[in-house]
């Protein structure tokens, strides 16, 4: 979302007050009833958009926008905008407040339409396979004064660089600007209510046959009633990505297309949709998901991840919790068969699991797993005593349904491990029995035990199970960093995700050795002190997600802004 700014809009304005004519066709046309609870723009954009983004015009919430992060990043910003402006606007001379503002809309959708050949079934050329690659963005600007917009266009300005075309499509005259080196322009007028630029003369055509009744983006399954379930007052932005289109063009591109059985399955996803809210201390988003009306999948409908959270310490630097281990797995192993930028191969790291251990990661460990879990990372105990390798360890929680048939296959492991080498013990923990796995290199350490009954939990790396057993001094529940960042609209839910980006990527505090940033993303890392996730699942066909980034303001860090003249 960096890159998607007002002067975005500006770009597109441009194009549009370079058209030398059609604007007899602007009030030839009768405004039309457009579905309301959407986005203006989404009546026009074709239902076969990937991607579709709508942006508050509203200059206060800009103005908002820019006050957010560190002195650096604010300049960044800043300087970000500019020059956009200087290329776009003002060397054309043209002003986003004198020349835009007027007449336009509170909104501004746009959208990146893949080639429709992708979309057909028929498998792509080698030839063609360079334009399919290519997508079109669709800017659509609503026309909240007819009056305005028609005195401004009925006066442009010479094109600096290249000619204006003009041709007409469905009685809607189009104007094309041809033999510009940077970006070539399609516009279209469509009566009194939108104003479409493109950058594809057959996109604004699509856009044409959805106003003329095609299918729209307003009117895809689940859309409108999606946004109904996170509408909130004044969004800044709301995004919409169509999770078909969207995996069909990304098998596409892929160097390992998708099997046509796995996209399937993936493909009964209809979409995700996003609000996007400028709060006073971040960002928030507030998102759902859902399937498409035919789908055979169904969401296993579970939010019990509430308790788990107690047994968290608050000095966890990334947590993760969810209700079910087992259910999770099995959900990330179908989702990640047709997801080309998945993390990592879930069926490579249970074959791996078998070849080391013999044993069945599914059936023999997660298999009993089916309760609530949690994934953190926490500092690691200072030792004075100990030369300590690691400076923060991780650690797996999970409440299992059968603590005997858990208990029989950690043993099973215990014997693997001795097999291997390494130093299989008992120990004590704060008086707690536990089992430890010392490699015969030694350093790598893995602490095993149980918590509050039926428990389980399992430490990798730095010494951190002091700090869990039987309960930590202090919950995660207590940091005011963690309250501040987890939305908690969502009650009961299905788990969260926290990181405290500040510690974790401050290099004046040792608990992680992570590379150097470039300096490009350091400036935005920098802004953000911490990120929190909740979700949660509505009912077999719809899941909820609040997210809120938590960012630095002025009165949160000390004055480092250079000093400029007035």
């Amino acid at each position: 979302m960096q890159k998607i700014k007002p002067n975005l809009i500006l770009t597109v304005g441009v194009a549009v007050l370079l058209v030398g004519g059609g604007i007899a066709a602007y009030y030839t046309l009768v405004s039309r009833k457009f579905l309301e609870g959407v986005p203006l723009g989404a009546n026009v954009v074709p239902s076969e958009a990937m991607v579709a983004v709508s942006l508050s015009t509203d200059t206060q919430q800009w103005d908002k926008l820019k006050q957010y992060g560190t002195p650096q990043s604010q300049a960044a910003l800043k300087q970000v905008l500019n020059d956009w402006q200087n290329r776009v606007l003002t060397e054309n001379g043209y002003d986003y407040q004198k020349d835009i503002q007027p007449w336009v809309g509170k909104e501004v959708m746009i959208a990146f339409l893949p080639n429709s050949s992708l979309l057909s079934g028929t498998p792509p050329s080698t030839e063609a396979s360079t334009t399919l690659n290519q997508q079109a963005t669709v800017i659509v600007f609503p026309i909240a004064n007819p009056a305005k917009a028609k005195e401004l266009l009925s006066q442009p300005k010479t094109l600096p660089q290249g000619q204006t075309t003009q041709r007409s499509y469905r009685g809607i005259d189009i104007i094309e600007t041809k033999g510009n080196p940077k970006q070539n322009y399609s516009i279209a007028v469509l009566g009194q209510d939108f104003l479409v630029v493109t950058t594809d003369p057959n996109a604004t055509e699509r856009a044409i046959d959805t106003y003329r009744g095609s299918g729209s983006l307003a009117r895809t399954p689940g859309y409108a009633a999606a946004l109904d379930t996170i509408k909130t007052g004044n969004p800044f932005a709301q995004v919409y990505l169509n999770i078909p289109v969207a995996t069909t063009v990304a098998s596409y591109r892929s160097r390992n297309p998708i099997p046509e059985k796995n996209l399937e399955q993936v493909q009964q996803h209809q979409g995700l949709a996003t609000n996007i809210n400028l709060e006073s201390q971040g960002v928030g988003f507030k998102a759902v998901s859902w399937l498409r009306p035919n789908s055979q999948k169904k969401f296993t409908v579970e939010n019990r991840a509430q308790d788990i959270l107690k047994q968290i310490p608050e000095n966890t630097l990334i947590m993760v919790s969810g209700s079910n281990l087992k259910q999770v797995w099995e959900d990330y192993t179908q989702g990640a068969n047709a997801n080309p930028i998945a993390p990592f191969n879930p069926q490579v790291l249970s074959s791996s699991f078998k070849s080391a251990t013999g044993m069945e990661l599914e059936k023999d460990v997660l298999k009993g797993m089916n309760g609530e879990f949690a994934l953190s990372l926490i500092p690691s105990t200072p030792n004075p005593r100990a030369l300590e390798r690691f400076v923060a360890g991780l650690v797996l929680m999970v409440k299992v349904s059968d603590r005997n048939a858990t208990d029989k296959t950690f043993t099973q492991l215990d014997e693997v491990m001795k097999n291997k080498q390494f130093k299989v013990s008992e120990v004590k923990i704060k008086d707690q029995p536990a089992m430890q796995w010392v490699s015969p290199f030694g350093g790598f350490v893995v602490t095993r035990g149980w918590l509050d009954g039926n428990v389980a939990y399992i430490t990798l790396g730095g010494s951190v199970a002091d700090q869990i057993v039987p309960l930590p001094s202090v919950p995660i529940t207590s940091n005011p960093v963690f309250q501040q960042s987890i939305p908690m609209g969502l009650n009961p839910n299905n788990g969260n995700f926290f990181m405290n980006v500040e510690r974790v990527f401050d290099p004046n505090v040792r608990t992680l050795s992570l590379p150097q940033l470039p300096p490009q993303q350091k400036i935005w890392i920098d802004a953000i002190q911490s990120i929190g996730l909740t979700t949660a699942i509505l009912n077999d066909r719809t899941s909820r997600y609040d997210i809120f980034v938590k960012v630095k303001t002025p009165t949160t860090q000390p004055n480092t802004a250079p000093k400029t003249q007035p």
